[in-house]
């Protein structure tokens, strides 16, 4: 009788917010996380073709007219450029989608899952 009662009590993980209780909150928690995680990856996407196109900027700076050089920091600083291009195209491109199905944000994945019918 007793691992009966063992067995019938339910344990539930207790804190602010760490564990979801319902299928919406679990939603809404990946959104967040989802939303949180492209914002943090853009940036640092960002910043890594910045600092590219100054380290090409300071390439043909320094290659003092080695044409072998001035090719490989050229090639640098259409590479940062590109890559920039790339990160403000796919964002918004992302955007005009979501905007498109009707979605105010495009990680809502509750809204997502409610305009399915699901």
């Amino acid at each position: 009788m007793a691992l009966n009662k063992l067995l019938a009590v339910q344990y539930t993980l207790k804190g602010p917010g760490l564990v979801p209780t319902s299928g919406v909150e679990a939603t809404t928690m990946f959104e967040k996380l989802a939303s949180q995680l492209v914002g943090v990856l853009t940036f640092f996407a960002v910043l890594f073709f910045i600092v590219q196109i100054i380290l090409a900027g300071y390439g043909f700076l320094s290659s003092e007219g080695d044409e072998k050089k001035m090719e490989v920091n050229r090639t640098k600083l259409t590479n940062g450029v590109m890559g920039i291009f790339i990160v403000v195209i796919a964002l918004g491109f992302g955007t005009l989608i979501a905007k498109l199905l009707g979605m105010n944000n495009p990680l809502n994945v509750q809204q997502m899952f409610t305009n399915m019918g699901l």
